[in-house]
């Protein structure tokens, strides 16, 4: 195994750190720094569905919690799907993966982790209530409200939304995000609106998305402090796994990078 003794450095977010001014509640948006894949998916791949070797995943992930100063089993990832379904991690189904692409708690000692690769991460806090949320937020997802559905499960764990920030890690931007008609007409026969989310491509018949302008604007249209990370997973190849990028090179897979949020625990409570 190839050794990276660096570790993890994610890239921050001010607005989260802000929110928890404590530092209880730690997050990050990590990138390919700090892992032992090799090849195609040199760095941290944490993807379990990727063709890495699986040992190579394993010992990635474990450096995600290591980095949260918790255990490997403390990481609670799902099976995404691109759906607008959430889950409710809890310290006795932390081992679960259901199909979801939202994750919620209100348990401390739990890693919330979303795998992407140009789909947008979100993270999401109220520090207040102690209750976090992760969103793996596609075209498809976003577009079907795993933002919305994320914070109506927050809610139930009794966040608050006026207090809830969220923020949109690193994407594909819209400079990499060609798409085709039947694409664009998906989203206008919903809502003409959505046209201000396409301009032309140089390809006839062709459009760029703009995936984050989308994630961003259903963010901020349920009342979050929302904000958004500027990095292009596609532009960034050395930083960023990213499937557009895989296939247009002809590679044969393609790594996943995790976006993660954890409330520390007490250190005179129980650990579980």
């Amino acid at each position: 195994m190839t050794v990276d003794r660096h570790g993890p450095d994610p890239v921050r977010s001010a607005v989260l750190d802000e929110t928890s001014a404590d530092g209880r509640i730690a997050h990050g948006f990590f990138s390919r720094a700090g892992g032992v894949s090799e090849g195609i998916y040199r760095g941290l791949n944490v993807g379990l569905g990727s063709n890495d070797n699986q040992n190579h995943v394993a010992e990635n992930r474990a450096r995600i919690c290591n980095w949260f100063g918790l255990g490997s089993d403390r990481l609670v990832s799902v099976h995404q799907i691109h759906s607008p379904t959430v889950h409710v991690a809890t310290a006795e189904n932390r081992a679960e993966r259901p199909k979801a692409d939202g994750i919620v708690t209100q348990t401390p000692g739990l890693v919330l982790g979303v795998l992407t690769a140009d789909c947008g991460p979100v993270l999401f806090c109220d520090a207040e209530a102690g209750v976090i949320g992760a969103a793996h937020a596609g075209w498809r997802g976003a577009f079907d409200g795993v933002v919305e559905n994320t914070v109506l499960a927050m809610e139930h764990l009794g966040a608050v939304r006026s207090r809830i920030s969220a923020v949109l890690g690193p994407s594909i931007s819209q400079a990499n995000y060609e798409v085709g008609p039947e694409f664009v007409d998906r989203f206008l026969d919903r809502d003409p609106a959505h046209d201000r989310y396409f301009i032309p491509s140089d390809t006839p018949d062709h459009a760029m998305f703009d995936l984050r302008q989308l994630t961003l604007d259903r963010m901020r249209s349920v009342g979050l402090n929302a904000a958004m990370l500027p990095q292009c997973t596609y532009a960034d190849e050395q930083a960023w796994y990213s499937y557009r990028r895989a296939t247009h090179c002809n590679e044969p897979d393609y790594g996943r990078q995790i976006s993660a949020i954890a409330i520390k625990e007490d250190a005179h409570g129980p650990a579980f």
